[in-house]
């Protein structure tokens, strides 16, 4: 029996739609977890399972750093702009003219007490000098001939020949202990002085010796100034420092009174700062101070005030307030700007914790304390403050303030919530 065209088609449509239902239901069920009583897979391998909907996870630590909570001074400052210089700077000159035959200056170069800078040329002041030697000499001798030759009415007594001879000899062995370096220039002078006073009390015509006694002393004036010129010819360092501002060559004809170059000591420096009249009778002299200079931002240097300006200055109503500070390793430069903490009163025995503890939370000012692991916020009444430390008073509030020696939270607390856990890192 043949089946009519359009009733087969009927049942292929049937048919068509029965196995597309068929196929949505069963990829379904295989996609549901837990489906037909089947439990999902195992998890793979280095994953952890979740865990159940009914165990809570215990939270982490929160990292946290401390400080202790101390019983010390509470330092009260102000802040004053002021500026570096040291007190040991001097401009060399030439005191004498000539033609540099040495110079050992050179820019930056550090120089101790005594060493030789600049030699000039010194043949011209060292024949004037044995020019007033051999004057000087001339006259002595004149004075032996006026003594050995002259008549007398009365013999010199034995007292004064023997201090003549012991003169004499002490005299020769001072010109010879001098050539050799042995004593000084006013150890030979006054031998010398002993000599001529004892030649002169032995003498017999003792007008005639005062008269060339006189020549002679003007010409041992001219011999000290010659040799003072003589030594002048050598610039040597008045003082341990630092050479700057060269302005002498080798070989150049100088003037006298001509710049050579500057000498300056920065191993310690001064800072000069300025106080308003009103703060003036809290400035002590020897209390510490701390510097900070623009070149080396976020350092501190400490420094002692030396002096207080007896001076107020009648335009702007300031003191002068003068701080000095050890400067070994020559980082400080004179001119460099600076900033001042100057201290102006002392607390002490003050109960302290630092500022960056302190929070406020619904207007009043609390800090987190740490007890075993767990961080403990505790409510403080603030009394005196500076930038760094903040003073606890006594409180009579159950719970209330903070104890020495307990850690306060300084970092990792501005989010922290009572009965936190923490943990302390350095």
């Amino acid at each position: 029996m043949r089946i009519p065209k359009p009733v087969l088609g009927g049942f292929l449509i049937v048919a068509l739609v029965a196995a597309g239902v068929y196929l949505v239901f069963f990829d379904n069920s295989r996609a549901a977890p837990g489906a037909s009583g089947e439990t999902s897979s195992a998890a793979e391998p280095g994953q952890s399972a979740a865990p159940p909907p009914d165990q809570k996870a215990d939270a982490a630590p929160l990292p946290v750093k401390v400080a202790p909570v101390t019983k010390g001074d509470l330092v009260m400052t102000l802040k004053s702009p002021g500026e570096a210089y040291t007190e040991k700077q001097v401009v060399l000159k030439a005191e004498v003219g000539g033609v540099v035959k040495n110079l050992s200056a050179a820019e930056g170069r550090h120089v101790k007490q005594g060493d030789l800078l600049v030699a000039l040329d010194d043949r011209e002041f060292q024949l004037n000098l044995e020019k007033l030697e051999a004057q000087r000499l001339r006259f002595l001798s004149e004075i032996y001939l006026e003594k050995q030759f002259a008549t007398s009415t009365q013999a010199p007594s034995p007292e004064a020949v023997a201090r003549l001879d012991k003169a004499k000899a002490d005299y020769d062995k001072a010109s010879a202990d001098f050539k050799k370096g042995l004593i000084s220039q006013t150890a030979l002078e006054k031998a010398q002085n002993d000599h001529e006073m004892a030649l002169i009390e032995a003498g017999r015509k003792k007008d005639e010796i005062m008269a060339s006694t006189k020549n002679l002393t003007q010409t041992e004036i001219d011999v000290k100034i010659a040799r003072m010129n003589l030594e002048k010819t050598r610039v040597r360092a008045p003082f341990a420092g630092i050479l700057t501002e060269i302005k002498v060559s080798p070989n150049e004809r100088l003037d006298p009174g001509r710049e050579l170059f500057t000498l300056v000591d920065i191993s310690r420096i001064k800072v000069r700062a300025k106080v308003l009249e009103s703060e003036v009778g809290k400035m002590r002299a020897g209390r510490e101070a701390t510097l900070r200079f623009s070149a080396y931002p976020g350092k501190a240097f400490t420094g002692r005030i030396e002096s207080v300006s007896p001076v107020i200055n009648a335009e702007d109503k300031t003191c002068a307030v003068y701080i000095t500070m050890d400067n070994p390793s020559e980082e400080i430069k004179p001119g460099m700007h600076a900033e001042a903490e100057i201290p102006t009163e002392i607390f002490t025995g003050r109960l302290l914790v630092p500022q960056e503890a302190v929070l406020i939370r619904g207007g009043r000012k609390l800090v987190f304390a740490v007890e075993g692991d767990v961080a403990k916020w505790r409510y403080i009444e603030v009394g005196l403050e500076n930038e760094r430390f903040a003073e606890v008073l006594p409180s009579t509030e159950p719970g209330w303030g903070v104890s020495e020696g307990e850690k306060v939270i300084v970092e990792g607390h501005v989010t922290l919530a009572h009965d936190t856990k923490v943990s302390i890192v350095e």
